[in-house]
């Protein structure tokens, strides 16, 4: 039988892996990657990340109205992420080797969100799906995958489309 504190050594030896998850299609496919790829091997934990961008005070007419918005939004994140979590223990995966983390925050940009997210949880590897903007959206609003791939710092970045 293991202590506590031998679990908590083989939590630190895990190589950590950020799954960054939305509704689209192609991060479906990012997380059935992990499941494929990663599923059952020892060594790996997972953490689903889903990121609520927080709205600004006067995108709503009331207060009452932000926050009903705020726990919807995070009320489909927390719905989605458990759906990937049971997916990718059927995969292989231990529960206790996969956590969920849906975070509202005022974000500057998703990509923001993530990389800090990175670094707060000290993973070493972060897997989203490609959104699949055309160039010219991605030149004037900038792309999540894109700007993530390229300041990620300290880990590797898996896009998957």
């Amino acid at each position: 039988m293991q202590s506590d504190s031998g679990k908590q050594a083989d939590q630190t030896k895990d190589r950590h892996i950020l799954v960054a998850l939305d509704r689209s299609e192609n991060a479906k496919k990012a997380a059935l990657y992990v499941a494929d790829f990663l599923g059952g091997m020892p060594g790996f934990r997972v953490t689903l990340l889903s990121i609520v961008p927080e709205p600004s005070e006067d995108y709503f007419e009331t207060g009452e109205q932000r926050k009903a918005w705020i726990e919807e939004e995070s009320s489909g994140a927390e719905k989605l992420l458990r759906n990937y979590r049971e997916m990718l223990i059927q995969s292989g995966f231990s529960e206790d080797k996969v956590r969920m983390k849906v975070d509202v925050k005022n974000c500057p940009s998703i990509a923001d969100c993530i990389l800090d997210d990175q670094k707060k949880l000290g993973c070493c590897t972060i897997v989203m799906g490609r959104r699949g903007i055309s160039k010219k959206e991605e030149f004037l609003c900038g792309s999540t995958s894109s700007t993530v791939l390229h300041c990620g710092k300290n880990c590797a970045v898996w896009v998957i489309e």
